[in-house]
């Protein structure tokens, strides 16, 4: 296998270099493929060829289309399950330095709003397969992550619901040795095509002009390939499209019957003929004279919806069912009275696709710390290098339930005999109001002091 330095030979056509960069390993489905369940405009009961208008006599008449946003509401609630409570990094400094580290890991990533980066990201993860997060460095003066730095680092998500064309490609190690991301880009009334490969020591861009492929290349001073990725092999909805189709069309087929039956008739039950149909007036129907023993009243449509709600119903906690998924909407909740431990009982299944689902984030969470730990080298003084270098960080993904966090810890000093279970420095850390756990633990000490030195009256 040719490596990625012969691949980007300056000397080759950029047609082959492009063609060789866009070998990659990873197969997911294609976006035009997975757009059409995703979007329920896309879905069979829209499509009108397949299910027509009726047309009679020139007149059209709509049929009912009833669409259901299920794949979008799996990929929704899979994400909110995962990240709904923010990412958590939990950093093991060793001394003094380590500690100042941290506290600039944490300004960096929530400079970039990193709960909502995770939020999107996981969101075109579970529909489009494929999300990577490209970082990159602004130079620009200041002191935002509180030290002062020549850098702002910023992030940006890629992926093919995007309209973006990602390309991984691997060496016979299975190491990432480049990621390519191609899309287009509006110029006036043109789309000019872009092609971005990074690598850990470049950045090439070429671009597709009227006269042909242009190059620029750029260096990459980190070392390190500036972007993370992640790819599942199926959507997070999976092999359940059918389900919700079947949903579609029952209920499409509902309106219809309802549409054409539910206006009442009006019947007259009598062995002699009645003249009627000749009213000129809305008015002359108030007075009916019919023989004796006739009968006239509204005749309405008795349907059976028992049957047709209780299909719906069945396919669609089969929906929830085959995902592991929680139906946690609100007519669920309103309708299915439980107590607090029940409702906890009810994320178990939740849960375990969680922790399914957290080793490819947690991966890709580990790589991005990474990332930003060479962008920190780059950044910092050199005599900080150790302690970046050094510093331990750990990635947690904390599956959305809901807690009684009273009632365990009531549980828990119970059980040790009404003794304390946890220092009042871990109580601080896990309330998580302060930045400085120690800072805040000595305040609270010279407060009791200054309490205790006061007179009282």
């Amino acid at each position: 296998m040719a490596t990625i330095q012969e691949i980007l030979d300056k000397n080759r056509a950029i047609d082959d270099i492009i063609k060789d960069l866009k070998e990659t390993d990873i197969e997911i489905p294609e976006w035009d493929t997975l757009e059409k369940e995703y979007n329920p405009l896309l879905h069979p009961v829209m499509d009108t060829a397949l299910y027509q208008d009726i047309v009679d006599d020139g007149v059209t008449t709509k049929v009912s289309r009833v669409v259901q946003d299920m794949q979008r509401l799996a990929v929704k609630r899979m994400t909110e399950l995962a990240v709904g409570i923010p990412v958590k990094r939990n950093y093991y400094p060793k001394d003094e330095q380590q500690k100042e580290v941290a506290k600039y890991f944490e300004a960096i990533f929530a400079r970039n709003r990193i709960d909502s980066v995770n939020i999107e990201r996981c969101n075109q993860l579970y529909a489009s397969c494929l999300t990577l997060t490209l970082w990159y460095a602004k130079e620009e003066q200041n002191s935002v992550y509180g030290f002062d730095s020549p850098l702002k680092l910023r992030c940006r998500n890629y992926s093919p619901m995007l309209g973006h064309h990602i390309y991984i490609l691997k060496d016979e190690y299975s190491d990432v040795i480049a990621i390519s991301v191609g899309y287009e880009v509006k110029q006036g009334t043109k789309k000019v095509e872009h092609f971005h490969t990074y690598t850990s020591d470049t950045h090439t861009v070429f671009v597709k002009n009227e006269g042909g492929w242009e190059r620029t290349d750029e260096p990459i001073t980190i070392g390190k390939i500036p972007a993370v990725f992640t790819c599942r092999p199926a959507p997070i909805w999976e092999n359940t499209s059918q389900i919700v189709y079947e949903i579609e069309w029952a209920m499409s087929r509902q309106g219809n019957y309802i549409r054409a039956n539910s206006k009442p008739a009006f019947g007259i039950f009598s062995d002699e003929d009645i003249d009627y149909g000749s009213e000129k007036d809305y008015m002359d129907r108030l007075v009916l004279q019919l023989p004796k023993g006739s009968d006239a009243r509204f005749i309405t449509w008795e349907q059976s919806n028992e049957a047709v709600k209780m299909y719906v119903e069945f396919l669609r906690s089969s929906f929830f069912t085959q995902l592991q998924l929680p139906e946690f909407s609100f007519e669920t909740m309103k309708t299915t009275p439980m107590s607090g431990e029940a409702r906890k009982m009810i994320f178990i299944d939740a849960q375990l696709k969680v922790k399914e689902e957290a080793g490819r984030l947690l991966e890709m969470f580990d790589r991005e710390v990474n990332v930003v730990r060479a962008f920190l080298h780059v950044m910092l003084p050199s005599d900080y290098a150790e302690a970046i270098d050094a510093l331990e960080i750990e990635c947690e993904i904390t599956p959305f339930t809901i807690n009684d966090e009273r009632e365990r810890i009531e549980n828990i000093v119970t059980a040790c005999g009404g003794k304390p279970i946890a220092s009042q420095q871990q109580g601080i850390a896990l309330l998580g109001w302060s930045d400085d756990v120690d800072k805040t633990l000595e305040e609270i000490r010279q407060q009791d002091m200054t309490d205790l030195s006061e007179p009282s009256f």
